[in-house]
């Protein structure tokens, strides 16, 4: 059987697990279960990734199955993986492996948080084995749809506000998806009718078509990648949800946007991504530096790093839209190390949260004394954010600028400057709540009687620490691992220059 199959079989066995459980302390260990299980799974579909590769197989995807759903439409489950799909299965096995342990205490609707969490994630794995684009785009609706109920179900403030807010705008997306999706079906130059990606790269649409249709794709996956000026759904949802949707949602939903943005309006729209990049630069651009002036301004910890996370998924789509090898492998490596550190942002705020009963940084201090263990994870995870050397954020922010720099015109280079200039302005908010969170006198004397991490909550934050660290460290391994993926996509872009 295909591996690849068992990233869907396992948490639907996981769900049907927990709905036959009989107690709380059931379904929590049926999840973490199921959920280590999918994590181990991800990491042998790399091993065997690699394994292939050093085989000497050269297939663009491998691991690849087909079956035909609607012959009439020549509609497919074709699933099957690359470099990059490998890494983004990795990243979100991680994630959702410890948002179970950050969601360990929860008791209001257990059984149902739980299932809507697990449905999301297999949204996501689908997605990113996917090469069909119906298939795709179903697991898209299959993510995002449970997204409503666990924010306006077990969110706090306005949730129904934000999870209405978030489903809207995430729906105008889809619609928008829908166009495009079509415009690609029908629009193969030689009459060519297929959503199969890998088929439709060999019949390229026509240069009109492109034009016509790239932006809807880009505009309808920018929109979940939190594209300036559609971001405001973003922070308003991170802002409600509860801890382990906040993981998932900045960990790895968000990420649906870049990749689906690579691989769909990109690749197969080469022309007319080369001539409208310039507009998305300028996009992507401000969301870089919005993002970041735009958490200097919060002191609430979650709208702090649900901006952080528009700056950063800002800086992706900066480097795909450089469209050199150089500057797309760091936004690849971008999505990684933001998925990996800021899934650890809001598994540290919920902890501090369930604590302190505030998110407010002003009323807060001196946490470092007292929880001295999720404190000293917190301004790890904040130097990772700033880009600090050792850490993942630094190898995938170096290469995007490093990428962006090698255009030699005067537009390129400007617009890499004012993204290298949110560093600067990172630095600065990071190093504002370390120094008021954590640092300084106890604000409240109630706070002395706290107790530090569980032994859950260590194994949660723990898990995503060790993965920032490993990429910072030794990020060759990854490099390597979607460096080849790259190349069709990266070469695809220039032959049409």
């Amino acid at each position: 059987m295909n591996p690849l199959h068992l990233l869907i079989i396992i948490p639907l066995l996981t769900i049907v697990g927990v709905i036959f459980s009989k107690n709380m302390k059931a379904v929590r260990w049926v999840c973490a279960t199921g959920m280590f299980s999918q994590l181990i799974v991800t990491i042998v579909i790399m091993s065997l990734y690699q394994a292939l590769r050093a085989s000497g197989v050269t297939d663009e995807m491998v691991l690849m199955t087909n079956y035909t759903w609607f012959p009439s439409l020549n509609i497919h489950y074709s699933i099957g993986i690359d470099g990059i799909s490998a890494a983004m299965l990795l990243l979100t096995g991680i994630v959702v492996f410890a948002g179970i342990f950050a969601s360990w205490e929860l008791e209001y609707l257990q059984k149902e948080f739980f299932i809507a969490l697990i449905l999301l994630a297999t949204g996501v794995f689908g997605f990113f084995i996917s090469i069909d684009l119906f298939t795709m785009f179903l697991y898209y609706e299959i993510a995002v749809i449970p997204m409503y109920l666990l924010i306006g179900i077990w969110g706090t403030g306005p949730k129904e506000y934000s999870a209405m807010k978030l489903t809207l705008m995430l729906m105008g997306g889809s619609a928008l998806l829908i166009v495009a999706l079509f415009g690609i079906y029908y629009g193969a130059g030689d009459g060519t009718v297929s959503f199969n990606l890998l088929e439709l790269a060999k019949h390229p649409m026509k240069v009109e078509a492109q034009r016509f249709f790239f932006p809807f794709a880009f505009l309808g996956f920018g929109v979940l990648g939190a594209l300036f000026p559609f971001h405001t759904w973003s922070p308003d949802g991170h802002a409600s949800a509860p801890t382990a949707v906040s993981m998932l949602h900045a960990g790895v939903l968000m990420k649906l946007g870049g990749y689906g943005i690579l691989r769909v309006a990109m690749y197969l729209m080469p022309q007319a991504a080369q001539e409208q990049a310039w507009i998305f630069i300028i996009l992507t651009g401000t969301s870089v530096i919005y993002g970041a002036f735009g958490a200097i301004w919060q002191n609430d910890l979650k709208f702090i790093n649900a901006y952080s996370s528009v700056s950063h998924c800002g800086l992706v789509i900066f480097g795909l839209l450089m469209m050199n090898q150089t500057a797309m492998d760091g936004a690849v490596l971008q999505m990684i190390s933001h998925g990996l550190m800021t899934a650890l942002f809001f598994a540290l705020i919920g902890m501090i949260y369930s604590r302190t009963h505030t998110r407010n940084i002003h009323e807060m201090g001196g946490l470092m004394k007292v929880i001295p263990f999720l404190a000293v994870v917190y301004m790890i995870a904040g130097f990772a954010s700033l880009g600090l050397p050792g850490l993942s954020g630094f190898v995938a922010e170096m290469t995007i600028f490093v990428g962006a720099f090698q255009h030699g015109d005067m537009f390129h280079r400007v617009a890499t400057i004012v993204a290298i200039s949110a560093i600067v302005v990172t630095a600065v908010y990071i190093l504002r709540v370390v120094g008021v969170l954590l640092l300084g006198p106890i604000k409240n004397e109630e706070y002395l009687s706290m107790k530090d991490a569980t032994w859950y909550e260590k194994i949660s934050t723990l898990t995503l620490l060790l993965a920032v660290a490993a990429v910072g460290i030794y990020p060759i391994w990854l490099y390597n691992l979607i460096f080849d993926s790259l190349a069709p996509v990266a070469n695809k872009l220039l032959s049409v220059l």
